[in-house]
C-alpha cells in the first residue's frame, strides 16, 4: 500500500489536463467518495507499525497535494475561459468582413447571353475535348491548316484525331447534325490554344460563338443582328465597322469593330487612333459546312460569329492584361462588387 500511495503522489504531481472534465475526473479518482484516497485511509489500519509514519506522512502529501492540484487546474481553465468569453462568443454566426464579388468573365458572359436570348437565340454546350470532325473537318479546315499544327493546337495524348478544342464553332457543328433549321443558337464555353502567355494572349479562354440558319438569311441580317449586340453591349450611340477577312467555315467573312470605348471614336493610343477596336469574326456560313452537317445548302443559309469574352471585359472595364483574369488576384476581383 506504500507503493501505491508513493505511486499516486507521483502521478499527482506531474498530472495535466486539456479541459475541466479532465479536471473533474481526477477530482472524483482521487478524491471522491469512492476515490482512491479514500481506500489508502480504510487501508491505513492494517498497514505495519513500522511504515505507519511514513505511510501517514505520505497519504496527508497526497490529500493536499491532490486538492491543490485541482484547484489550480480549475482557476486556469475558468481564467481561459473567461478571457476567451470577454473577447469573442464563438457561439455567434461568422462575422463577414465583406460580401464577395462574381468574377469579371462570367459577369461579361452572362451580359452576351442575356443581349442575345432577347431576339431569340437559345445557349447550347459541348464537350471541351473534341474529335478532329467537330473541331477541324467538318468546319472545312483542309487537312493542310495551321490551325491543325502542333504549335497552335492541343492533342491528347498525341492522337491527332483528338483535341482541346480550340473554338466552340464545334459545338454548332453538333447542334446542326442534330437539329433541324431554323437555328439560332449562342454556344459559350471554354477553349485551348497553344500560345504564349502574355498580357495579350492566354492558353485557354472564353468564346460566345453565334450561329442562325434558316431560308434566306443575308449579310444584312448579320450586320444588323451585330450592331443591336454592339450597342446593347456598349451603348447607343456604338457604331460598328465590318472589315473583309477569311475563315475556312465561312464566306463572305468579316472582323467586326466597334467604336472605341475609351475616347468615342476619337482616336487615342488604345485604338491606335483609328477610332475602332476589333472585337470579333464573322460571316455567312460557308455552303460545304452546312453539307457536311445534313443541311441542304441549296435550300438554306446563314451567318455565325464568334468573341472573346476576355477581349469584351477588356473593352468594358479597361483591363490591360489577360493574365489578371485568372490569378485569383482579390484587390483586382474587389473591383468588380459594383457589377454584381
Amino acid at each position: 500500500m506504500l507503493s501505491k500511495a508513493k505511486e499516486l503522489l507521483e502521478e499527482t504531481m506531474a498530472f495535466k489536463a486539456k479541459s475541466l472534465e479532465e479536471v473533474e475526473s481526477f477530482r472524483i479518482k482521487l478524491l471522491g467518495n469512492k476515490g482512491e484516497l479514500k481506500k489508502l485511509f480504510a487501508e491505513f489500519r492494517n498497514v505495519a507499525v513500522e511504515e505507519k509514519k511514513e505511510f501517514g506522512s505520505i497519504l496527508n502529501q497526497l490529500k493536499e497535494k491532490a486538492q491543490e492540484k485541482v484547484e489550480q487546474l480549475k482557476a486556469e481553465f475558468n481564467s481561459s475561459q473567461e478571457k476567451t468569453t470577454s473577447n469573442e462568443d464563438y457561439t455567434r454566426p461568422t462575422n463577414l468582413n465583406g460580401i464577395g464579388s462574381r468574377h469579371p468573365i462570367p459577369i461579361i458572359k452572362n451580359e452576351i447571353i442575356d443581349i442575345f436570348n432577347r431576339i431569340g437565340f437559345q445557349i447550347s454546350e459541348g464537350p471541351e475535348i473534341e474529335d478532329d470532325w467537330h473541331n477541324f473537318s467538318a468546319l472545312n479546315f483542309p487537312p493542310e491548316h495551321p490551325a491543325r499544327d502542333m504549335q497552335d493546337t492541343f492533342f491528347v495524348e498525341k492522337d491527332p484525331d483528338i483535341t482541346l478544342r480550340t473554338h466552340t464553332s464545334s459545338v454548332q457543328v453538333r447542334v446542326m447534325e442534330n437539329s433541324t433549321p431554323p437555328i439560332r443558337t449562342i454556344s459559350p464555353g471554354r477553349v485551348y490554344r497553344n500560345e504564349a502567355i502574355s498580357a495579350r494572349a492566354h492558353c485557354f479562354f472564353h468564346q460566345v460563338e453565334g450561329l442562325y440558319i434558316d431560308k434566306n438569311v443575308s449579310f444584312a441580317d448579320l450586320r444588323q443582328t451585330l450592331l443591336y449586340f454592339a450597342q446593347e453591349m456598349f451603348g447607343k450611340e456604338t457604331k460598328i465597322r465590318l472589315r473583309p477577312s477569311y475563315f475556312p467555315f465561312t464566306e463572305p467573312s468579316a472582323e467586326m469593330d466597334v467604336s472605341c470605348t475609351i475616347c468615342s471614336g476619337k482616336g487615342c493610343n488604345v485604338c491606335k487612333y483609328t477610332g475602332y477596336l476589333e472585337i470579333l469574326g464573322c460571316g455567312m456560313v460557308d455552303p460545304n459546312v452546312l453539307d457536311n452537317c445534313g443541311i441542304d445548302s441549296k435550300v438554306y443559309s446563314g451567318f455565325a460569329f464568334g468573341m472573346g469574352v476576355e477581349r469584351i471585359a477588356q473593352l468594358k472595364f479597361n483591363v490591360n492584361d489577360l493574365r489578371l483574369y485568372s490569378e485569383n488576384d482579390k484587390a483586382f476581383l474587389d473591383q468588380f462588387k459594383s457589377a454584381l
